[in-house]
């Protein structure tokens, strides 16, 4: 699996929401500039996060985008989901009965890639957040971060 521009850019705002959680809402400038991602990109999956419920908006002077629930509730699985990514280790074929090689390959296949959503969807925006804040420690690096 390939996680492409569209599921990286999710997941980094996401967690620089984690992140600022207890401030106010972000702008859509303030995340794009702490995590130097293009703004008019960020919007656009921000507004697809919040059509999957993972995000709300606040409008005003003072608003912006916040997570919809505790960052312990939301995967990773959920939000390349959100954007349109998917899992696809094989291109879509089915072996006939003759082709018992590629049986086995087709179901090897099809076993990891059930692996690999279940693992997408067991690992929360909490779980990445204390990730980095463990790697950061032991580096040494400020408390506060770009992911």
């Amino acid at each position: 699996m390939k996680l492409t521009t569209r599921g990286h850019y999710s997941v980094k705002a996401m967690l620089d929401l984690t992140l600022h959680q207890r401030e106010s809402p972000s702008s859509v400038r303030a995340i794009a500039q702490r995590q130097d991602l293009p703004a008019p990109y960020l919007e656009k999956l921000l507004i697809e996060l919040r059509h999957a419920g993972l995000v709300v908006s606040l409008r005003g002077a003072h608003g912006g985008y916040q997570l919809a629930r505790s960052p312990s509730q939301i995967s990773v699985g959920q939000i390349l989901e959100a954007v349109g990514e998917t899992v696809q280790p094989l291109p879509q074929h089915t072996p006939d009965s003759e082709q018992t090689g590629d049986w086995v390959t087709f179901t090897l296949w099809n076993r990891l890639h059930q692996k690999l959503k279940d693992a997408l969807f067991s690992i929360s925006l909490e779980d990445l957040y204390y990730d980095a804040r463990s790697r950061q420690a032991a580096q040494g690096e400020a408390t506060s971060f770009m992911v």
